[in-house]
């Protein structure tokens, strides 16, 4: 069967990442294939995660590569010689160029914890975006699935989950509640309808 070839890119503990696994070995995850882990950080969890998953990894660090341009060229040069089909962006620390994103036009999707168009854009990261949220009194939060573009958080939306906000929460609970109820929900939707769709020729 021929399946879409996903790199997903990862900073961190790789929570998002697990909830894309989980999916491929459900079979929730059918018309893609996550052949590559990249972390721009040495020694993040999100490479254990895949090592355990029996996926390949690799860790391309900024400064060894001569900054941005370096470390996009690499990264460039590693997708391609990985046949790699989609790009998904699952708690990735850095901006991408606008030169590297136009090379991939609706090929690479991002998780972004709240509902875009709020709390979104520059600055707006980790536990920095629940912050907002809260010292902004909504009563709703949630989870974006979107395509990534030269704009940080500004390409098109291809799914959201909305999730309820408590008397009471902190930014760190809030975190937990929305990875829990919309990211680790909505990021393997996306990753499916996204595979199936290039394995179609619809995008």
């Amino acid at each position: 069967m021929l399946r879409a070839r996903i790199a997903v890119l990862v900073s961190g503990g790789g929570t998002n990442l697990q909830a894309l696994i989980n999916a491929q070995e459900s079979g929730a995850l059918r018309d893609g294939e996550i052949a590559l882990v990249i972390s721009n950080v040495d020694g993040a969890y999100a490479l254990e995660r895949a090592r355990m998953a029996e996926i390949e990894t690799l860790t391309l660090i900024r400064r060894e590569l001569g900054g941005r341009a370096g470390f996009e060229a690499k990264l460039q040069e590693e997708l391609e010689a990985h046949g790699i089909d989609l790009i998904i962006l699952a708690g990735f620390m850095s901006i991408l160029s606008g030169e590297f994103t136009a090379k991939w036009p609706n090929r690479i999707i991002n998780v972004h914890p709240a509902l875009i168009p709020s709390f979104c854009g520059k600055g707006f990261y980790g536990l920095h975006v629940h912050e907002a949220a809260l010292n902004y009194g909504v009563k709703v939060t949630g989870a974006t699935v979107h395509f990534v573009n030269e704009v940080p958080d500004g390409g098109r939306i291809i799914a959201q989950k909305a999730v309820e906000v408590r008397d009471g929460d902190t930014p760190e609970i809030l975190q937990k509640r929305v990875m829990e109820q919309a990211e680790w929900v909505i990021l393997p939707e996306a990753a499916q309808k996204v595979s199936k769709e290039i394995v179609e020729g619809k995008l």
